[in-house]
């Protein structure tokens, strides 16, 4: 199910000024790998960014966006036309060993919260990495519990495309086990006193869960930081940022 947020052709206008290219700590990290690959798919793409600045910094290869809100490819298609731009997710595809890189960004990869939709998943990149492809994406740290920093509340305000004020409230609905749950409210004053909400649900899951499903789907872990800059992971690292390769059975 797409969340409202991503679904929404309003807010989907609104996403790239909550999320501007470059002022993510992970952006520089991604474009490089994406940059020196022949054939990228981006997993949970949303409008694409990742993609669009690759062709905009003259990458000549095949770059793929999947992702299961139309109203968010649609931002990407009026930027991009030499991207391909598919609807759907892991569950709906059938690349086969077509892709030097795929990665999930955004913690995109955290939206898969059951064992079955990961294993799924798993395979389904698996199947579409070339042998001597990479699998790279990022899950924040459950150690950090920075979950904790949702609480209450975390307000931010943009100026969106139409010059018109848009805050969004982020609030800390639940924990349970390694699923986090929390809602966000967004407004406009373009939208006359209009709100519309998301709830979304979020896995936070350790390196060691994270490696066995990985090797479930006949990948295995060849690089792990624990920042952007390539450090260790350690307890206090926020992210668990994972680079895979084809290796071994499927289990």
């Amino acid at each position: 199910m797409v969340d409202n947020v991503f679904s929404d052709a309003a807010m989907a206008e609104l996403y790239d000024v909550f999320h501007p290219w470059g002022l993510a700590p992970d952006d520089a990290f991604y474009i490089d790998l994406v940059m020196s690959a022949r054939s990228v798919l981006d997993v949970g793409c949303g409008t694409g960014l990742l993609q669009r600045e690759a062709r905009r910094r003259g990458h000549t290869g095949r770059l793929v966006g999947l992702d299961p809100a139309d109203a968010m490819l649609e931002v990407g298609r009026r930027d991009r036309g030499d991207v391909e731009w598919v609807l759907g997710d892991l569950a709906t595809t059938s690349f086969e060993n077509e892709f030097d890189l795929v990665v999930m960004t955004g913690h995109a990869f955290q939206v898969l919260t059951t064992d079955e939709e990961l294993r799924s998943a798993l395979a389904a990149v698996r199947r579409a990495l070339a042998e001597d492809g990479r699998f790279v994406f990022e899950t924040r740290n459950p150690a950090a519990r920075g979950w904790e920093a949702w609480r209450p509340s975390r307000t931010r305000t943009v100026t969106g495309p139409d010059g018109a004020e848009a805050p969004s409230v982020h609030r800390l609905e639940g924990v349970e086990g390694d699923l986090v749950t929390f809602t966000t409210a967004y407004s406009s004053t373009a939208w006359g006193g209009e709100v519309r909400h998301s709830r979304s649900t979020l896995r936070f899951p350790d390196a060691g869960a994270l490696d066995a499903l990985l090797a479930g789907a006949g990948l295995e872990v060849r690089a792990r930081y624990g920042d952007w800059a390539r450090g260790p992971l350690t307890d206090a690292s926020e992210e668990i940022i994972t680079c895979a390769v084809p290796g071994g059975p499927v289990r």
